[in-house]
């Protein structure tokens, strides 16, 4: 098990590389993590949600992601409730409170029975925890850290983050701070993200394992790229998503400038994964009242709550700004939805039961249901080329378009539309970007407009270059762990 001084330390990154190197070890490894709260998700070929975290870290395990790798998923929600999904399933809406007293224990059932199914299956489970696992208020009802480890009994290491400053102390706070039985199970510790010279650091290693009684496992080097953040709180300060050039400087470049709105509940992030490994784009973030610029393309991302990120965007002026925009415009999922001219929630799933204007950019009216349509979805683009489409659909609303108005995208009904000028567009689809003949279609559909050489038609989906990241990962921290105490 990996755990982990506190959020943001480097836990599922390493989850993720210690499942690359048992696998290159000939490993038949599983990832693990009780329960995650993101709302960066992805849908199993089963037509189950989990966590996106733990799907990367399965595709590094070289296996397929499955429910029991992830049985309780968070999403918040916003006014301090999250929607559970348990097995993979939505469940309700609650505040913790109302969680754990009602769910606790058949969440804590699912874990076990998850990791059951596991073990039958693989013979290395990489368990990850969440936050702390020293957190005294909530240990009594912590599901993800020591819990688990006293379940299974397994060793477990301490990661800490070298780079806030104040590692040493944070490890030795952590250690102080658990159970007899929890510290006992500790059995290494690891600096993350270390940029310093080793000699200076060592005194400090030295005096950590005299004093703690634990070996120092590793200490890994600081990272200048990264793979997708767990979560929202990262995804601006990771170098790749997050870069200090002005848009005009892009354009001189040559590069398209995409500028995605940085919406309050913001989701599946993960989808513009893609478009940071093209060369000739420049991707930035915009948040609610902000100003837009003039980038060439304006994305609308997924969001838990469309209604409420919608509200934002009027309160804030981004959707006056976006009206007086003459760039184009793209929609995904939840932004989808708030391209359209009404957005109807009857029952009150997002707040007060009512029909709400949208942005009106497309003739499209979406109701929101309680039914959530999760599932893997294989079609054919109509636009703007003919190429195949892998994707996933993860959205509690159906959309209903004029199609005096728009066109469909995909050979499938029901995905995706677009005005008849192309300049406007929306899909439900996650992981459209994610395949590169259709990205780069688009990319060129863009550059002609601005009569600009097109870039060569690329083959084969985003999962290639997710594989080169995997392996690079694995390659660069495999000489700064002490994995033979790992295979002990």
């Amino acid at each position: 098990m990996v755990v982990g001084t506190s959020s943001h330390v480097g836990k599922t990154l390493l989850v993720t590389a210690l499942c690359r190197i048992l696998k290159k070890a000939g490993k038949r490894v599983a990832p693990f993590k009780a329960q995650n709260m993101s709302l960066n998700a992805y849908v199993t070929p089963d037509g189950k949600e989990i966590a996106y975290a733990q799907a990367l870290q399965a595709w590094a395990a070289g296996i397929p992601p499955a429910v029991e790798m992830n049985p309780i998923l968070l999403k918040p929600q916003g006014n301090l409730t999250s929607q559970i999904v348990l097995n993979g399933v939505a469940v309700g809406t609650y505040r913790a409170g109302e969680y754990y007293e009602r769910w606790f224990a058949p969440a804590w059932q699912a874990v076990k029975e998850a990791l059951a199914r596991l073990q039958q299956q693989y013979d290395w489970i990489l368990c990850e925890g969440a936050g702390s696992p020293a957190e005294v208020n909530l240990k009594h009802r912590d599901l993800a850290n020591m819990r688990v480890a006293l379940h299974l009994g397994s060793p477990t290491w301490l990661v800490a983050d070298i780079d806030r400053g104040g590692a040493l102390a944070h490890v030795v706070g952590t250690l102080q701070l658990l159970e007899p039985e929890e510290r006992a199970l500790i059995r290494g510790i690891v600096i993350n993200k270390f940029r310093g010279s080793r000699e200076l650091l060592q005194p400090g290693l030295d005096w950590l394992e005299n004093y703690t009684g634990i070996p120092v496992v590793g200490v890994l080097p600081w990272l200048d790229w990264v793979l997708p953040q767990e979560d929202s709180m990262g995804i601006e300060a990771s170098p790749q998503l997050w870069e200090d050039r002005a848009g005009r400087q892009a354009l001189r470049e040559g590069r398209l400038e995409i500028a995605v709105v940085r919406l309050p509940q913001v989701a599946n992030f993960s989808d513009f994964d893609p478009l940071l490994a093209e060369p000739t784009v420049h991707l930035r973030w915009v948040h609610p009242g902000q100003s837009l610029g003039s980038p060439d393309v304006v994305i609308l991302p997924g969001s838990k709550t469309t209604l409420n990120d919608l509200f934002a965007l009027q309160k804030t002026g981004l959707a006056e700004q976006l009206r007086q925009y003459s760039g184009h415009i793209v929609g995904i999922c939840g932004g989808l939805q708030m391209l359209g001219e009404t957005i109807a929630d009857p029952e009150g799933w997002e707040g007060i039961a009512g029909t709400y204007p949208g942005l009106g950019f497309l003739p499209l009216t979406t109701v929101l249901q309680p039914t959530k349509v999760t599932q893997q979805v294989q079609t054919q683009s109509r636009w703007p080329a003919l190429a195949p489409i892998q994707g996933y659909e993860i959205h509690q609303g159906s959309t209903q378009a004029d199609p005096s108005g728009c066109l469909p995208l995909f050979e499938q009904e029901n995905l995706g539309w677009r005005d008849p000028t192309g300049r406007i567009w929306g899909s439900y689809l996650h992981g459209l970007f994610d395949n590169h003949l259709w990205r780069r279609q688009w990319l060129n559909w863009l550059r002609r407009q601005k009569g600009w050489d097109p870039l060569p038609d690329l083959e084969g989906h985003y999962a290639q270059q997710r594989e080169q990241l995997l392996e690079r990962l694995a390659d660069l921290w495999q000489p700064h762990l002490d994995l033979g105490l790992l295979m002990e």
